[in-house]
């Protein structure tokens, strides 16, 4: 079983933006509401913070699944199994359960930064690789550069962006997709479709969002400051939404809502 689909695992807590005694107290809120995967990143400056909350929390490290991304300017042979030891060294870890390529380089040339993320496997400094932001030819082309199965492919998926295409082409290649902007910045709260379908299960406009991307078979990153949304966010396996109720979330999706292209992440491919 994928990673991502044990036990906890496919309802991650992000990090994005947190730093400092905000990203402690956020992940602390975290772990007690009952969160076990954790998602930071070389980009967000937050990794000593994260190490510092995780090991405050009293878990025991094979409760835990860590993942990191590396900053595709640290994708050069000289500077990526350095960047790997120093994210270690600030998380506290003698390795992260899943390590990420963050971006695609700005080339589209994906073999040689695959090449070294299968290297920091070989080398334990990871369980288990994957990737961010990839393309279907991009998924295509991993798997054959890599030994390792690709455990993930994270992206922006949310119900106001039609991402089909890009699930099945991931389902095609044997790449599961995760999520990240799943609630889209607070832009799907401006829908009451949410909303309505939530009272119907007792449920809130978020959680309807979240369940709605954990039955498309994709698993979830979600960040909050707020305690009683932290445990909101991880209270979405009580219900299952109908048919109908699918269907008419997925009408929203033609609402083509992106929010991370290239005008504001200079490594953004041409998305599918």
């Amino acid at each position: 079983m994928n990673i991502y689909f044990q036990k906890t695992h496919q309802r991650a807590f992000g990090t994005f933006p947190l730093t400092g005694d905000v990203a402690r107290d956020a992940i602390l809120a975290a772990a007690e509401a009952g969160y076990r995967a954790f998602d930071t990143a070389q980009m967000y400056g937050n990794e000593a913070e994260t190490g510092g909350a995780l090991a405050a929390t009293g878990l025991k490290r094979d409760e835990m699944c860590i993942t990191t991304k590396v900053h595709p300017d640290n994708f050069s042979e000289d500077a990526f199994m350095a960047s790997v030891e120093r994210s270690l060294k600030d998380l506290k870890l003698d390795f992260v359960d899943v390590l990420l390529l963050h971006w695609p380089p700005i080339d589209g040339e994906v073999a040689p930064s695959l090449e070294l993320l299968q290297k920091a496997k070989d080398q334990g400094l990871t369980q288990n690789i994957g990737v961010s932001n990839y393309t279907i030819a991009m998924m295509k082309k991993a798997v054959t550069v890599v030994d390792a199965p690709i455990v993930t492919n994270q992206v922006e998926f949310h119900p106001l962006l039609n991402q089909d295409t890009l699930l099945a082409g991931a389902n095609d290649v044997g790449i599961p997709l995760s999520s990240y902007s799943s609630v889209a910045r607070g832009e799907v709260f401006k829908h009451p479709e949410f909303a309505e379908i939530g009272a119907g299960y007792g449920k809130s406009a978020a959680q309807v969002v979240l369940r709605w991307i954990i039955q498309k078979g994709v698993s979830i990153n979600t960040m909050s400051t707020k305690p009683e949304n932290i445990r909101a966010n991880f209270d979405i396996m009580d219900f299952t939404l109908s048919h109908v109720d699918m269907a008419r979330i997925e009408k929203l999706t033609q609402t083509g809502y992106r929010i991370v292209g290239s005008d504001l992440v200079p490594w953004a491919p041409e998305w599918d």
